[in-house]
């Protein structure tokens, strides 16, 4: 799925990126599951380039237990797990577009430090309560990957924070359930969204609002 001269490419970028080791926890499905074949194929090409990388594959159905322990409710879901969980999932098959966002985590995750301004930083130690980011993505967007490579910085940086990227074209209830109209769109904490691609300091705002922001009681 990856092209000789891509392999090149990713091979020199990896060998010089990836300070630690990263395991790539492939969750799959052998029925009513139409892409996960192909993101476990692409997960094994990809850690094929670079001895930092392993994969390991797990079912679904066949092995809940290890899906619930990672958070893991839909397939195909990739965990991009370092030193520890740092909360980095992607759902569907990372291509197109989203194959960069995919090596981007792995780079963050490996390196367990993102490239945010040390100013983001240090205001995002402010947050002290779960956050869990949503970047609802199609691989054929060119905007996506950015707010999509955020949320994981976001995620390394803070053990408050998991980010998921969700291709909504492969999951078009959650699509539904979430009124995505247009992408990139993130949702916090399902109180909190924003459509479009934003600097750091703006996506932090509305991490911060996600975070004060108390739970809506009926």
């Amino acid at each position: 799925m990856i092209s000789e001269e891509h392999k090149k490419h990713l091979r020199d970028e990896l060998a010089g990126k990836l300070p630690n080791l990263v395991r790539l926890i492939v969750f799959t499905q052998e029925y009513e599951c139409p892409y996960c074949a192909e993101t476990r194929e692409l997960i094994e090409e990809l850690a094929s380039l670079s001895d930092k990388i392993g994969v390991e594959v797990y079912d679904f159905v066949a092995d809940a237990d290890k899906a619930r322990a990672f958070g893991i409710d839909k397939v195909p879901a990739v965990a991009i797990v370092g030193e520890k969980d740092f909360g980095v999932r992607f759902y569907g098959l990372p291509y197109g577009y989203e194959f960069g966002t995919l090596v981007e985590g792995i780079i963050a995750v490996s390196r367990g430090r993102s490239d945010i301004s040390e100013s983001v930083r240090e205001r995002l130690k402010g947050v002290v309560t779960p956050v869990h980011i949503q970047v609802f993505v199609t691989l054929t967007c060119p905007y996506c990957p950015s707010v999509a490579s955020l949320a994981y910085k976001f995620a390394v940086e803070s053990d408050f924070v998991r980010a998921d990227v969700v291709d909504v074209g492969e999951f078009p209830h959650i699509g539904h359930k979430y009124a995505v109209m247009g992408v990139p769109k993130t949702v916090i904490n399902d109180k909190v969204e924003f459509i479009g691609a934003v600097s750091e300091e703006i996506f932090l705002e509305h991490i911060l609002l996600a975070a004060r922001r108390p739970e809506h009681v009926p």
